[in-house]
């Protein structure tokens, strides 16, 4: 008869084996935990959602909204008032008969200096030296023409001459006098521009440059 036969037993009922039943901890409190997580999440859920429905039917976020729109549509007005009341004034640039003109052939054809010279003189101009292009460019311009100033003669004077002679190349070189420039004559120039186009694009020139203006939408 085996030790842990309780007595009286007989021997009938024997406990074999080596496995024994384990202790478990109580589930409760696990239930109790996962209970209070849960709720609080169903609060915190329930708040958010009331918070929401709040602003909807009080309209907060449509005021937001409005208050933004009339801000940008204030700040649009009152950009394009601003560029309507400051109207551009005319370029500053010289008139013919402030800009000397020195007309200088690179071609081989003879004459063709004097030619030019003698019509943008009927025009206007004031005219400098006349003769060859110096060696630096002489037969050396494949184009009808360059013209030739300071830096400072870019937004002047050259603009001017050019439209005299338009499909000519503006270049610039290290001269101080910005009234006094180089008409060079190439190899493909034939003529002046008509006098009555470029009378046309000096008054181009004359006129004011319209401001752009900022696009203005409804509010």
């Amino acid at each position: 008869m085996s030790m842990l036969t309780p007595p009286g037993m007989g021997g009938q009922y024997r406990i074999t084996g080596d496995k024994y039943p384990r202790m478990r901890r109580p589930r409760g409190r696990r239930r109790l935990v996962f209970l209070v997580v849960a709720s609080l999440t169903a609060l915190g859920l329930i708040s958010w959602g009331t918070l929401q429905l709040i602003d909807v039917f009080t309209g907060g976020g449509d005021k937001a909204t409005a208050v933004g729109a009339k801000t940008d549509c204030a700040s649009k007005v009152s950009a394009s008032s601003t560029a309507s009341a400051a109207p551009a004034g005319p370029q500053d640039l010289p008139r013919p008969g402030q800009i000397t003109v020195n007309v200088l052939n690179a071609t081989p054809r003879s004459g063709l200096a004097k030619e030019t010279a003698d019509e943008l003189k009927k025009r206007g101009f004031r005219i400098g030296d006349v003769g060859n292009a110096t060696e630096a460019y002489d037969k050396k311009v494949e184009g009808s023409g360059i013209l030739l100033g300071a830096e400072s003669a870019v937004q002047a004077a050259l603009p001017v001459l050019s439209t005299q002679l338009s499909d000519a190349t503006v270049k610039t070189d290290g001269r101080a006098q910005a009234d006094q420039v180089d008409l060079i004559i190439g190899d493909d120039f034939k003529a002046l521009t008509k006098k009555e186009d470029a009378d046309k694009a000096l008054a181009v020139l004359a006129q004011p440059q319209p401001t752009p203006s900022t696009t203005q939408k409804s509010c």
